[in-house]
């Protein structure tokens, strides 16, 4: 199993102790979690006390949003709570801040969304290497009628002739049997 299926799973494990009102998954969150967001507080004018004020309003934000039963996460766990601290955190820098505390601030703002920026890249990054080695583990003709149809934007007309099939809807049965698999591969990994 992949580092990236394990936090999945442990994050699946969270959000459903939360549900089930387990506070060993409150625990868990805290100890996971807390560190490096309470490092960006603290990287951006904060304190360690502030750092554990937005981190709880922000679990009451998860604790809320997954209570109230139609909650479905989207990316990792740790992404969603660094971006509601982060939110929350650059509300409370704003209140009552000065014209230069103000330009500090969007600066900041600029900051950690070039930071979110670069995890989600290195995130995407993964994912197409990943996706790289599944395609590679796949096997001829699979691999080439992938390629040729998604990255060479090959016709199953083409893809027909090049493989010999009878017709296009079989070049084309044959790709979704391609494609089933690679996802099989991809997912598993």
């Amino acid at each position: 199993m992949s580092k990236d299926n394990s936090d999945i799973n442990i994050d699946l494990e969270i959000l459903r102790g939360i549900e089930a009102g387990n506070n060993l998954a409150i625990q868990k969150l805290y100890k996971l979690y807390f560190p490096p967001i309470a490092k960006m507080i603290i990287n951006n004018q904060g304190s360690r006390e502030e750092a554990q004020d937005i981190f709880q309003e922000t679990v009451m934000v998860l604790y809320d949003r997954v209570t109230r039963g139609n909650f479905e996460l989207s990316s990792k766990l740790q992404t969603f709570l660094y971006a509601v601290s982060k939110r929350l955190w650059l509300k409370q820098l704003t209140r009552g801040a000065s014209k230069y505390h103000k330009d500090l601030i969007d600066d900041l703002a600029d900051s950690l969304a070039a930071e979110e920026a670069i995890e989600e890249h290195a995130i995407t990054e993964a994912n197409f290497l990943q996706m790289e080695d599944a395609l590679n583990s796949l096997g001829e003709p699979c691999k080439t009628i992938l390629q040729d149809f998604y990255l060479k934007n090959a016709s199953m007309a083409d893809i027909c002739e090049k493989f010999g099939y009878t017709n296009p809807d079989n070049a084309k049965n044959q790709k979704y049997k391609c494609l089933q698999r690679l996802k099989k591969m991809f997912f598993k990994k």
